[in-house]
């Protein structure tokens, strides 16, 4: 199973360093060599730098609108009771359940009849980066409201009922005891957001408008052949996946051991 899941990677990272001879180079099922060529310009493909260049400015800013926003949601829903609670959970389950098809094609009906809207009318985005970045934001607020809610589930409100009786008002127990116990689930759920934009394909490919960004980019490329560069930065964006999987749980042996 682990051989299966890892493969693919394993393949693209080969034929990233792929001596393709052909003109114009595409990739091929044939390796035909090792190079560091594809490694030497990895943005010498046209349309490619502003593919890229979208994703990575959309994937921070609606990771980090939606872990502001989903930690607040998660703290409310893992925390207190209240009427509609159970309407709440619903909805956010309905958000990751429901098929990205669907929700794709809901929000371009959206952003088609915003601007016919009576009073947010004149705030209708035009559809491209600014729609993508909306829609990312939407759909990845449940995922870290489910992350950070289920770490506020299993907190020991003893510690911060200490806090209060050491004369700290909510305010400060909050950010000297809540915050730095759910920090590891608001740094998971900001690097899962962060992913789910960078990766994703259905909802921005209804959303996005004549905006390319990395996932969009490939799908066209591939109707004509996808030009090696592009393995070349699926291999450099599965490295600095890792590189921050591997710090975040090294952060968080970290402050388990202090």
């Amino acid at each position: 199973m682990i051989l299966y899941l890892t493969l693919p990677v394993l393949v693209m990272i080969l034929y990233s360093f792929n001596a393709i001879p052909v003109q114009p180079v595409r990739q091929t099922a044939k390796f035909w060599g090792f190079t560091l060529e594809w490694w030497r310009d990895p943005l010498g493909v046209a349309g490619l730098p502003e593919a890229l260049k979208n994703s990575l400015s959309i994937a921070p800013i609606s990771a980090a609108i939606a872990t502001v926003i989903g930690t607040l949601l998660g703290l409310a829903l893992g925390r207190y009771r209240f009427r509609g609670l159970a309407a709440v959970s619903f909805i956010i389950f309905i958000a990751i359940a429901v098929p990205e098809i669907v929700l794709g094609s809901s929000l371009l009906s959206l952003y088609v009849e915003w601007p016919s809207l009576p009073i947010l009318g004149p705030l209708a985005p035009a559809i491209g980066w600014t729609t993508i970045l909306l829609s990312h934001i939407s759909f990845s607020i449940a995922f870290v409201a489910i992350t950070v809610r289920a770490r506020v589930q299993g907190l020991d409100r003893s510690l911060e009922d200490a806090a209060q009786d050491l004369f700290a008002n909510p305010v400060v127990a909050f950010f000297k005891v809540t915050l730095p116990l759910i920090a590891p689930a608001i740094l998971a759920g900001f690097l899962l957001a962060f992913v789910l934009s960078l990766d994703d394909f259905v909802i921005t490919n209804f959303t996005s408008g004549s905006t390319f960004t990395f996932p969009t980019y490939v799908f066209g490329a591939s109707r004509i052949g996808i030009p090696p560069q592009v393995n070349v930065w699926g291999t450099i964006l599965f490295s600095a996946g890792i590189i921050a999987a591997v710090a975040s749980v090294l952060s968080g042996r970290r402050r388990g051991k202090a």
